[in-house]
Parts: structure tokens; C-alpha cells; sequence
């Protein structure tokens, strides 16, 4: 064995109890702040780097697809060969469950963590950020039969994490630098955090936002005094106009994760949770956009506290870091959803990928049902309400624990945010309600068939928490579509019971196209001709609609359409267009002119059903 001294400078805050520090000591220094000793003890076998991943071609669990290759180059950097675009609907796996990556190097970079602790016992933060509490979570802990704490970063001053890092790097920075300014693209946290270290540090700070951010992260940008540009329809346009201010006006680019200060910074969480915990950690669950929460905080657990399970957590449709552990490279998710939009990031960085490859364990994977129950849940627990991405950790917590049967343990959560548009909190409502489920039943038009219907449901002990009901004169038949609040026991007798005594039902709520757009569109024509159905991701902005109608043809026809406001910078919008097959061509090639992420659906099943109101 051999020792390594690291030496670095933090503030007035101790090193982490039960480490595997192998000693430390302290002496005055500057006002609030101590020199800290660190002495770390490791394996005398030299680091040797990840080795050439070369993918299976069996996709087996834990294996990487087919026809998938990269290099991890010897000084463990990523050699691209051509970012590979993916689908996010390509990996996905049960919630909770683990094991779905390439398995872990033996003998990662030991070095290059060592620095990135120092880094962390050295970063500036607390200049501008506070150490957040870690809570216990009692309501969620009897649930679960654990002790869940809550790491809260959403209570910093711009209630998220984001402003450890973007502060850490930008307080590094020359005072030349300083004097012509910073820059950044963001819509959300980060812009938040570049502004405020802007602000404390004296430094224009530029903001660069795609117009179709909502006006409350604007507003709250410009009262922490950063200058904003609002500029194209997505994050990627927004970054490119950045890095062209940037080189043009001799600007600061400060990245939103992928940069060793940044890194650094987030990493200090890390420490505070390590400090802070009474008792072994059993895991932590870290939400994962780019990676720099997850990097940091990986980093200086993995070293300090070796036995430490670290999770990254993804929603199940923006999962960029679990498809990069997954194949050994990164890729590009072309498709990733926004209902989670702080972490809704298509590739994550080459640092970020290199340091969760050698070191996080796996990432979670879970559905914005799951997370909006989750915010549910902190609200219950707290009376705090969190933004989706903030409550990825505590979705992925419960899932990890009730699918691996993990009882009596230590588990961390970090609430990385909570800036949310009010605008979304309708449709997490609605998700949250995860215990109710929808149902659509074939009523007879006979005097008193509603109430035998309701009849049947009550002396089952269901209750009904919403209801659909149209007149149809042109039918023998009426649809009746409600949510039911029933366990799932109860609620395959109540379809069994309701399909005995003659009144045909289908349970619909695992079909997204119904639960969003469907059951809101009862009446209205009924079995249109040529009809194909399309979903849409328009971008949430004014002007949208038209730009899609602006080139339409007399020969396609509106049939239907859906255009839900769900408070974020997109929105999933349902249109069936009548369409003969002849036409199906050009209307395809118009389409992709108009820029907007689209595909063709097919009502299956039971959905047909609403599909043909």
C-alpha cells in the first residue's frame, strides 16, 4: 500500500465521519476557512485506464446492442468515432431494477478522483451557495420501510444545485476575463446560476434562451441580474448562438455540466451528505441530465466511501447516460421527451460519460407517472413542491427499494430543483394519481342503464373520480369513459364483473394517446374515412399552430385535433388528418419542411374504441 497527500483549502465545514480517510488534521488559515490534510490510502498497482470496449452483438441484458463500438483512449478521454444517433424507445427496463450497464472497469482512475477531491475540498461555493439540510422523509421512510433522507438542494437560493458549479468555475476565472463578461445557454437552472455568480462576481453574464422558454425562468433570470438572449427554438440553436457570442465577442462559455470546476462544484454535495449522515449509506440516487451532479458526487464517494452504492436516475424517455453505460459510447438521443426539462439533455459530455463509465454503478430508469408521484409525496412529506427533475431521486429511491426488497437501511435522495412552471402542475396532478385508472364501458341507450352501471361499481367498493358521458342518437350504444380509484386486485374484478353482466369494458390507462388526448374528445363524427392519426411535439410558443398550417394543401383535411398546454417548453399535440394514399407522400415530405418531431400512430386494441368518436 502506499499514501497519497492531498493538501487543499475549504471552508469552515469538517471532512466527511466514517470515511476510509486514512487521516486528517486541521490548522487556521484565512478567516472562515481551514487547510485541510488528507491522507488516502490506495492499492500500489498503478492506474491502468479502461480498456477498448468492444459491444456484444447478442444484446443481452447488460450488454451493449448490436453493432456498437468506442474506445476509451489509455488516458481514460472518450475517442469518438461518430456520435451514433439512438431512439430513446431502444433501452428500457424495469423501475428499480439495476444491472443493465457494461460491467464496471476493475481499476478505474484513482488520480484523476483524487483531484477532483481536491477540487471539491478547495471549491469556492460557499461564497454564494449554503450547505443544504439533509432531511429525513418520515412519511415516505414508513412506507418504504427505510430511513430516506432528502438531500435538499432545491432550498439554495435559485432553488437548485446549479449554482455550486457555474460558481466554482466562473470564481477560477482571470480578472481580464471577468471584466469582458460570461455566457451561457440555457432555459432553466443553470441560466439561473450563471446569472446569480454573475451578479455576486461583478461580470455581464449572457444569457442565451430559446424563445420558447417560459416567461417565469426568464423573469427569474433577469431579477439576478443576467442579460438575456432569447434566440432559436431549441437548447441546440440557443448554444450554438452562445458559442458564437463566445469567439466573436471574447465572452466566457461556462458549460451547464461538462467541465471539471463545474463538476467539482456539484461535487461538494457529496461531501455535505457525507458529513452530514448519521450511520453506513446503503445508496444515493442522483438525478442525471449531462452528468456533473452525478460526476461529482460519484467521485467523491467512490474514493471516500468505496462501499457506497451510486445511482443516476433518468426519466425512461430522456435516458442519454443509461444508453451511453449500456452500449460503452456516447449517443445521441434524437427523440428525448421534456416532461422532465431540467435534465432533458439529447447527449451527455465526454468528461461526465468517462467518469460515470468507470464509476457509477447504473442508472434508474422511471416514468413521469412515478415522478409525479414523487412530487406528490414531498408535498405530503414537507409541503414543498418540486420541479420533475428535482424529484427523479425520490421516484427512483421507492422504485429501488420495493422491486429489490431493501428494508431497514440508510438511502439518499438529492431534490436537485424546484423551478417549475405553475402551468405544468395540472398535468403532474393528473399523472400522480397513479392508484387510479381508466376505464371506458359500452352503455346500452336504455332508461337506467347509468345508474345499474354506477350500481355495480359502488357495491364493489370502487369509487369513481371522474367521468365522460355523450348521447350518441345514432347508435344503439353509448361510451362511458371514467377513472376509477382501485387497487389493481380490485380492479380486475370490477372489468370481470362489469363484462359478466353485459356491459363491455376496457381498461385503458396504459395507453398514453388515450390518457392524454382521447378521453378529453367525446361526440363530435364518428368512423371518419382516411383517417390517420399523428402525434406531434409542437414547440410551446406563439405562433406554432399556424407555422404548421401555413403550407397546409385543400386535399388534407383536419379531422381531429388536441393541442394540450402542459407547461413546459413542448407540447404533445394529437391531429387525425384525412388523407387518401395517394397524398400520404407529400404530406410526409411537407411535414419534415416544417421541422416538428412527428409520427404516425394506430390505435390498437381498446383504444380503437375512442379513436373512432
Amino acid at each position: 500500500m502506499e499514501s497519497i497527500l492531498l493538501t487543499a483549502t475549504t471552508s469552515n465545514i469538517p471532512l466527511p465521519r466514517n470515511s476510509s480517510l486514512s487521516s486528517l488534521s486541521f490548522s487556521s488559515s484565512l478567516p472562515n476557512q481551514v487547510s485541510t490534510k488528507v491522507e488516502i490510502r490506495r492499492s500500489n498497482k498503478g492506474t491502468t485506464k479502461a480498456p477498448r470496449i468492444v459491444a456484444s452483438s447478442s444484446g443481452s441484458k447488460g450488454r451493449a446492442g448490436k453493432g456498437v463500438s468506442a474506445n476509451v483512449a489509455v488516458d481514460g478521454s472518450v475517442v469518438a468515432e461518430g456520435v451514433k444517433d439512438v431512439s430513446w424507445k431502444e433501452l428500457q427496463y424495469e423501475e428499480g431494477s439495476t444491472g443493465h450497464r457494461l460491467p464496471l472497469p476493475t481499476d478505474p482512475d484513482t488520480e484523476k478522483q483524487m483531484e477532483y477531491i481536491t477540487n471539491i475540498l478547495g471549491s469556492n461555493v460557499y461564497d454564494v451557495a449554503i450547505e443544504t439540510p439533509l432531511q429525513l422523509a418520515p412519511l415516505l421512510s414508513t412506507q418504504l420501510g427505510v430511513n430516506l433522507w432528502l438531500k435538499r438542494e432545491d432550498s439554495q437560493q435559485v432553488f437548485s444545485f446549479k449554482i455550486r458549479g457555474a460558481y466554482n468555475m466562473i470564481s477560477k476565472l482571470p480578472e481580464k476575463q471577468l471584466k469582458k463578461g460570461i455566457i451561457c445557454a440555457s432555459a432553466g437552472n443553470h441560466a439561473q446560476g450563471v446569472a446569480l455568480s454573475g451578479q455576486r462576481l461583478k461580470t455581464k453574464a449572457y444569457i442565451v434562451m430559446p424563445t420558447t422558454t417560459p416567461q417565469i425562468k426568464i423573469d427569474a433570470v433577469e431579477r439576478l441580474g443576467g442579460i438575456v438572449d432569447l434566440y432559436g427554438n431549441s437548447f441546440d440553436e440557443a448554444q450554438k448562438r452562445a458559442k458564437e457570442r463566445s469567439e466573436e465577442e471574447g465572452l466566457t462559455f461556462i458549460p451547464p455540466f461538462d467541465d471539471k470546476d463545474v463538476i467539482a462544484g456539484q461535487g461538494t454535495v457529496g461531501m455535505e451528505i457525507g458529513r452530514q449522515i448519521r450511520g453506513k449509506i446503503h445508496a444515493i440516487f442522483v438525478p442525471i441530465g449531462g452528468g456533473g451532479l452525478a460526476s461529482g458526487i460519484v467521485s467523491f464517494y467512490k474514493l471516500v466511501y468505496p462501499d457506497v452504492k451510486v445511482f443516476g436516475v433518468e426519466p425512461n424517455d430522456q435516458n442519454s447516460m443509461a444508453q451511453a453505460l449500456y452500449r460503452g459510447e456516447i449517443v445521441n438521443v434524437t427523440d428525448i421527451g421534456h416532461f422532465a426539462d431540467g435534465v432533458a439533455v439529447q447527449q451527455v459530455g465526454d468528461e461526465t460519460f468517462r467518469i460515470c463509465y468507470e464509476l457509477l454503478d447504473d442508472v434508474i430508469l422511471v416514468k413521469k407517472e412515478s415522478i409525479s408521484a414523487a412530487i406528490k409525496d414531498m408535498f405530503n412529506d414537507g409541503r414543498n413542491i418540486l420541479e420533475p427533475s428535482g424529484a427523479l431521486s425520490i421516484a427512483a429511491a421507492k422504485a429501488y427499494c420495493e422491486y429489490n426488497n431493501i428494508k431497514g437501511v440508510n438511502v439518499v435522495a438529492v431534490t436537485s430543483g424546484a423551478n417549475m412552471n405553475f402551468d405544468q402542475l395540472g398535468q403532474i396532478s393528473d399523472l400522480a394519481n397513479i392508484d387510479q385508472s381508466i376505464l371506458a364501458t359500452m352503455l346500452p341507450e336504455t332508461p337506467g342503464s347509468l345508474k345499474q352501471l354506477t350500481d355495480l361499481i359502488a357495491d364493489l367498493g370502487v369509487t369513481i373520480t371522474e367521468m365522460t358521458y355523450r348521447f350518441s342518437s345514432g347508435s344503439t350504444d353509448a361510451l362511458v369513459v371514467y377513472k376509477v380509484k382501485a387497487v389493481d386486485s380490485a380492479l380486475e374484478t370490477l372489468v370481470r364483473q362489469l363484462n359478466f353482466f353485459g356491459f363491455k369494458t376496457y381498461t385503458l390507462s396504459d395507453n398514453e394517446v388515450v390518457r392524454n388526448h382521447l378521453r378529453f374528445m367525446m361526440g363530435g363524427r364518428q368512423n371518419v374515412e382516411n383517417e390517420t392519426l399523428f402525434r406531434f411535439t409542437f414547440p410551446e410558443k406563439a405562433g406554432a399552430l399556424n407555422h404548421f398550417l401555413k403550407g397546409f394543401q385543400p386535399n388534407w383535411n383536419i379531422s381531429l385535433l388536441h393541442h394540450p398546454d402542459l407547461g413546459i417548453i413542448t407540447s404533445d399535440v394529437l391531429i387525425g388528418i384525412q388523407l387518401e394514399k395517394s397524398l400520404e407522400k407529400k404530406f410526409d415530405e411537407y411535414a419534415k419542411k416544417v421541422g416538428y418531431q412527428y409520427e404516425a400512430i394506430s390505435p390498437d386494441g381498446s383504444a380503437q374504441v375512442l379513436a373512432k368518436l
